[in-house]
């Protein structure tokens, strides 16, 4: 996994409407300095940093990352991930079910 993915991977889910301008900015530069195409577990990882809200709109930016992925959307519920309306919507946007473990 290349070290922008790894670092906003490590600084978890997205933050809610409710976080500092300065918080939101930067979580905004750690998505901007990741180069599309991702990889497929680069992909995977990143679909377990979604917040409680769209942040924004930086969940759509994720989700446009996410999706420059090869093969199925990873399933966030496999990632123990609690974004369940992320995860519908990009199912939705890949086309079907997800064979991704």
């Amino acid at each position: 996994m290349r070290p922008e993915v790894h670092s906003f991977v490590a600084d978890g889910p997205l933050p809610g409407w409710e976080a500092s301008e300065e918080e939101i900015e930067r979580r905004e530069r750690q998505l901007s300095a990741i180069i599309r195409s991702v990889t497929s577990e680069e992909a995977a990882a990143l679909a377990t940093c979604f917040g409680p809200d769209d942040c924004y709109g930086l969940a759509w930016t994720l989700v446009h990352l996410i999706e420059t992925a090869p093969g199925p959307a990873p399933r966030l519920a496999a990632l123990g991930c609690e974004a369940g309306d992320w995860s519908e919507v990009l199912q939705a946007r890949w086309g079907g079910a997800s064979t991704a473990p």
